[in-house]
């Protein structure tokens, strides 16, 4: 790492007409952030969860072999060249009951199930009741030195149309993220809403002139262009290019969203497509994952969570031939052919989020990448869909979260809390807690596993 004579603060923003741009972590910034302890440039200070929802074809998931050089299966191979930054988690149990997907989505961070929330009560409303996310944990410590605590995102919208368990508030399947055991939070699927949560003036209430530079399709860039050029003067060879990689990922992100909006605009019915999400799935997939690494690039947040889906999605997926929906594809009675199908909507979520791991492997932070400072988690609330299963979770682990000896399939033993794991996981990114809804302890995965 080159470190320059100038030292620019860590927390730089480019300000401009209706725009907040945050800079991305410079050499220029490394005397400043290494004066921090724990989110210095090369501490692990980063947590992403990526969830998806009605479960796994589970022996196409989990591999053959414990410990290392274990083969990768069907659903997990786009994940083979990151097997140096990987560990694949077996035998963990998520909640019990709190309904057959409500208590499996709300217990994956909290190891709470969604209680008698589902149930309405005396006064005609429904009382919801969770437990407070390791997320939220975590966004309570390493949260409060980010303009956005966490960040929250979805590839659905919380429009449900009644496709939600039985006797229990819809907010139970939309959502992973829980604030307080009475707050859930939630998951933002519009890409124009995040864009203009990282990048919108936040220091202004007046959506006018925001309003005015989309109407004239004005990039948020050619607001700070002037900044920019007189920063670059100032930057090292090194800062430069790394400035202008940059630059040009938020205004290729931005003109996606515009791609985005035009088409929705003209091609699809409002009910059924909002402005600014793309029609196709891969698209909209790949924006949101653009649109969270430029959130951990640029330091707006340490903490995110991403729903593939939401739980008793209907989704279905004609591009890779699976033309049925999501859910009750997942109830496939152990049919071979209805296992295929499910396999194939499985693979291709891995395969989408294999896209968003070799992009964290490839952007700088630091003295390594996002990867390397960011404990990554992919994982499902149920195992075996045709059951519910809350049971032996399929979960991989990235990044340096894997610890020490990645690498391997890890196995615990029978009826271990999956709320160990995320103990440990909150341990190595400096925020130590005792108990975790059912946890009983920290999972020892450095021990298991040879």
């Amino acid at each position: 790492m080159f470190i320059s004579k100038m030292a620019l603060p860590r927390r730089t923003f480019l300000r401009g007409l209706g725009a907040t741009l945050a800079l991305p972590l410079l050499d220029a910034m490394v005397p400043a952030a290494t004066a921090l302890t724990k989110s210095s440039a090369s501490g692990l200070r980063r947590f992403s969860v990526v969830y998806v929802p009605n479960g796994i074809a589970m022996r196409a998931w989990t591999p053959a072999k414990e410990g290392t050089g274990f083969e990768f299966t069907p659903i997990i191979k786009s994940l083979e060249p990151y097997r140096d930054k990987l560990l694949i988690v077996s035998g963990l149990n998520n909640v019990q009951g709190g309904g057959s997907h409500a208590g499996r989505s709300t217990g994956f961070l909290s190891g709470v199930t969604s209680g008698d929330g589902g149930v309405t009560s005396r006064s005609g409303e429904y009382s919801l009741r969770g437990g407070v996310s390791a997320d939220q944990i975590l966004a309570q410590e390493i949260g409060r030195q980010t303009l956005l605590p966490s960040l929250e995102m979805a590839l659905e919208s919380r429009d449900t149309s009644g496709s939600c368990d039985v006797g229990y508030s819809c907010v139970y399947t939309n959502t992973i993220s829980w604030k307080s055991d009475t707050t859930p939070l939630p998951m933002e699927y519009n890409p124009r809403a995040v864009f203009e949560q990282l990048f919108g003036d936040s220091g202004s209430t007046d959506k006018r002139v925001r309003l005015a530079r989309a109407q004239g399709k004005r990039s948020i860039l050619d607001s700070v262009s002037d900044r920019v050029a007189e920063l670059e003067r100032e930057l090292g060879p090194r800062d430069r290019t790394r400035l202008g990689e940059y630059l040009e990922a938020v205004r290729d992100v931005e003109r996606r969203i515009e791609i985005a909006e035009q088409q929705s605009a003209t091609e699809l019915p409002a009910l059924d497509q909002p402005a600014g999400v793309p029609a196709v799935y891969a698209d909209h997939a790949r924006l949101m994952f653009d649109l969270n690494i430029l959130a951990h690039r640029t330091d707006m947040t340490r903490v995110s969570t991403f729903m593939m889906a939401r739980e008793i999605s209907g989704r279905t997926y004609p591009e890779i031939g699976v033309p049925d929906a999501h859910h009750p594809t997942s109830h496939h009675r152990d049919e071979p052919e209805m296992l295929e199908k499910l396999q194939k909507i499985n693979t291709f979520h891995v395969e989408l989020f294999s896209e968003y791991v070799e992009k964290l492997k490839n952007t700088a932070d630091g003295d390594g990448s996002l990867l390397d400072h960011m404990a990554l988690v992919y994982g499902a609330g149920m195992s075996n869909s045709n059951q519910h299963d809350p049971t032996n979770l399929p979960i991989a682990i990235l990044g340096g979260g894997a610890g020490s000896r990645p690498g391997r399939h890890v196995v615990f033993p029978k009826g271990t809390p999956h709320t160990n794991l995320l103990l440990t996981l909150m341990d190595r990114l400096g925020v130590p807690f005792e108990k975790l809804g059912t946890s009983t302890g920290k999972a020892e995965l450095e021990a298991l596993s040879l």
